[in-house]
């Protein structure tokens, strides 16, 4: 009896080290790790606005921020559209004009299946969004203009849907309504 307490009291030990070194390199890697995302994302904005020298960060269903030029002129605005696709969440960085037409889409995360969903990445499947509106984001397979990728429609689906959800949610004040945009 008492070699199964040794054992377990050993065991704990072991543990317990091992636990405390994990919580501190955590400690010490945690703000490492939030500032490149920080840095990406805002790398993101500036690739899919690039009109924008200034971004501002309204916080509120959906949080967003205002692009502006050198003469604090509103360019438009940026956004992260994300939904579940076909093996994980899909994020998207997406940048709009003042008409709320897409300038261009970033995917700036993804854990598609590699060859296909994961083509997602690619420059010739997100230049098809720029120049499009809300009600334009849904994929050929849906009465839409946006091409499927090949073998990935869940993908190409999930990235439009999350585009479509999020202008949705999207609350810009506008100067003919002083309210809301629809």
């Amino acid at each position: 009896m008492k070699y199964y307490i040794k054992l377990g009291f050993v065991l704990f030990i072991i543990t317990a080290i091992a636990s405390g070194v994990l919580a501190y390199l955590n400690t010490i890697t945690q703000p490492i790790i939030e500032e490149n995302q920080r840095v990406a994302q805002e790398k993101a904005r500036k690739e899919v606005l690039p009109s924008a020298v200034t971004f501002e960060e309204v916080v509120g269903e959906l949080t967003y921020h205002i692009g502006k030029d050198t003469d604090e002129q509103v360019v438009g605005y940026t956004f992260v559209a994300s939904l579940y696709g076909y093996s994980g969440d899909v994020k998207t960085m997406v940048g709009i004009n003042t008409d709320l037409i897409i300038e261009k889409i970033k995917v700036i995360s993804q854990a598609e299946t590699p060859g296909l969903g994961a083509n997602c990445e690619k420059l010739e499947f997100q230049a098809q969004f720029s120049g499009k509106q809300k009600a334009e984001m849904k994929v050929d397979k849906d009465g839409g203009t946006i091409v499927s990728l090949t073998g990935a429609t869940i993908t190409t689906r999930t990235i439009a849907n999350s585009v479509r959800s999020a202008m949705d949610k999207l609350n810009i004040p506008t100067e003919e309504t002083d309210g809301e945009v629809e």
